[in-house]
């Protein structure tokens, strides 16, 4: 079955200018890019929290320059 949808010609401009091929087709375009927006394993509790906690540190300022990591790893 096909579906017509109705897009403005800045939506198939940008459209086109994602396909990696110029056969690609709209549809392949549009799964390619909906597999990229979505992710079907969403992010456990665990790694939220831990998220969460790396956003309040960084809001308490118990954070230090990337430099300063990297030297003291020696890289």
């Amino acid at each position: 079955m096909v579906t017509t949808i109705q897009l403005r010609p800045e939506t198939k401009a940008r459209l086109d200018e994602v396909k990696v091929h110029p056969r690609e087709t709209y549809d392949e375009v549009v799964n390619r890019l909906l597999d990229m927006a979505y992710d079907p394993e969403p992010l456990s509790e665990e790694s939220m929290k831990k998220i969460e906690e790396a956003f309040e540190d960084i809001r308490a300022g118990r954070v230090r320059p990337f430099e300063e990591y990297a030297q003291e790893q020696g890289l």
